[in-house]
């Protein structure tokens, strides 16, 4: 909740005893009036203060969307003797919290250095310190255009304050000698082969660079530097190694045959292979032999292959002709 603070009182005289019970009996005709002004937007009292000897503030919280903070100011006045207040004016104040926009500043004052854009256009203050006439009139057509022709025709030039404030500009900027480039770097710009100087005497402390891999076409200070000084050595090492060129023309070229490759039916299985014992268990009597009606069920023959490391292939071994009768049976 907003609580006001009330302010320093600039009259001397105080008002009557009588006078002032009026003007602090007079809250709900302020209140009434704030209402009847705006309708239901009063909020909590927040106190009186006196204008001078006849006058009295009685201050409300206003309760209006986007004004938070805001107060209302309702002015009472009476004339010593009178048993009643009137209402002098009813007011939207800001508080102590209220959210106020920023102090204006005029257009020519907010403009910053990289504002202006394509198509914009912005003139030059009246009476700007840093230019100065070009030159006076003589009245002799003759002589005036030939000022013209080499150069005396324009209206303002920079005068002495005018480069002394760009030159110090130029120096604490980018390119001047106390920025971080410039301080990575022994060399200068005074030395480089790339820079161009100026004319006049800004060309005594500022050139422009030419160099496309370093600060190409800036202002540069003299005392200013970067890795890409034409007197910058190449490190040691750097380049190619020095080989005999290689001709791939004394190289003959000549196709690989297709590898044979075995297909599997083609791999002859040996008769026997060392290392490799079958046992076959055979079945027991057949069911015909023992007069039985029933068929038993018959085992197929199990081989047990044993294979040692020398073993190089395996087949599987058919069972017998016996094997295959009994299985019959």
């Amino acid at each position: 909740m907003d609580t006001a603070t009330p302010t320093a009182n600039t009259w001397t005289a105080p008002p009557s005893e009588d006078l002032t019970a009026v003007l602090d009996a007079a809250v709900d005709a302020a209140r009434a009036a704030v209402v009847e002004f705006s309708g239901e937007t009063v909020g909590e009292y927040l106190g009186v203060t006196y204008e001078d000897t006849n006058a009295a503030t009685h201050r409300f919280l206003a309760e209006v969307p986007g004004y938070r903070g805001w107060q209302w100011a309702v002015v009472v006045a009476a004339y010593p003797g009178s048993g009643h207040a009137t209402i002098s004016e009813v007011v939207l104040v800001p508080g102590p919290t209220a959210l106020l926009a920023p102090q204006w500043v005029p257009w020519d004052q907010r403009i910053r250095p990289g504002d202006l854009s394509p198509g914009d256009l912005l003139a030059t203050p009246a009476g700007d310190p840093r230019l100065v006439p070009g030159y006076v009139l003589s009245g002799d057509p003759a002589v005036d255009d030939v000022a013209a022709e080499v150069g005396f025709g324009r209206q303002q030039v920079l005068g002495e304050w005018g480069r002394a404030d760009a030159a110090q500009r130029w120096h604490d900027g980018d390119h001047g000698p106390e920025s971080a480039m410039a301080r990575g770097t022994r060399r200068v710009c005074r030395d480089c082969g790339y820079l161009l100087p100026l004319a006049g005497t800004l060309g005594t402390m500022f050139g422009v660079c030419a160099n496309e891999f370093a600060a190409d076409g800036q202002v540069v200070d003299f005392t200013y530097g970067c890795g890409a000084h034409s007197d910058t050595p190449a490190p040691a090492g750097a380049g190619s190694p020095l080989y005999d060129p290689y001709d791939d023309g004394v190289l003959e070229v000549s196709e690989n045959p297709d590898p044979q490759v075995d297909e599997p039916g083609g791999v002859e299985v040996q008769a026997a292979v060392e290392g490799v014992v079958v046992e076959e268990m055979a079945t027991a009597d057949t069911p015909e032999a023992a007069g039985e009606v029933a068929t038993p069920e018959v085992e197929a023959p199990t081989a047990v292959v044993e294979v040692t490391e020398d073993a190089v292939a395996a087949d599987v071994i058919e069972p017998s002709a016996e094997d295959a009768d009994h299985s019959d049976g």
